[in-house]
């Protein structure tokens, strides 16, 4: 089995689906100024709980340490079958499609009680069971790269605080704009 600890905890949480709230019906006021309703939209996204740092650099070294040999064939089930399609002589005579089963009732009981993989791309059982497991290589992969952040670089985050500051800059500088505007029309005697 593996482990409900640890990184496949950690990417597995980090997949589990959210409750988004449902869009308004009319766009707000801060729509008519650019660049106001970009800041709110991205000041009220829900944030994802934070995992811990260790436990994020444990799912990042599992990840790089991952290949289709690595995962243990021990929890997965495979059996052969007839391929499907055009095939010559071999096609109705040869179980070459190989199926991979992997029982996931212990990790998640959000998610289905098992993966299906299948290959019927060789005419060779064993290239269909490499096969299975290299697409189940790939969608460990692409789960774990958008589950798991990168680690940020100084010189991006330096970039984020220089468009933070230049953010708030324009916006004190359209206060100022504005409240100019403002005390303009109390003046005291006409121009004319």
């Amino acid at each position: 089995m593996l482990p409900v600890n640890g990184p496949v905890a950690c990417l597995l949480r980090r997949l589990a689906p959210r409750h988004a709230r449902p869009p308004a019906a009319a766009p707000p006021a801060a729509a008519l100024q650019p660049g106001l309703m970009h800041r709110r939209a991205l000041a009220s996204r829900p944030r994802p709980p934070s995992a811990p740092e260790e436990d994020l650099a444990a799912a990042r070294r599992w990840l790089q340490t991952l290949d289709p040999e690595t995962i243990p064939k021990s929890i997965c089930d495979v059996s052969f079958s007839r391929s499907s399609g055009p095939g010559g002589q071999n096609v109705n005579k040869v179980s070459s499609k190989a199926t991979l089963r992997v029982p996931l009732d212990a990790l998640l009981p959000l998610l289905p009680a098992l993966l299906h993989q299948e290959s019927d791309d060789s005419r060779k059982q064993t290239d269909n069971v490499h096969a299975c497991f290299r697409k189940l290589h790939q969608l460990i992969l692409d789960a774990g790269k958008t589950a798991v952040p990168g680690e940020t670089s100084e010189e991006q985050k330096e970039r984020v605080r220089k468009l933070e500051k230049a953010s708030n800059e324009a916006r004190l500088k359209m206060k100022k704009v504005h409240s100019n505007k403002k005390s303009a029309r109390k003046g005291g005697s006409p121009d004319y």
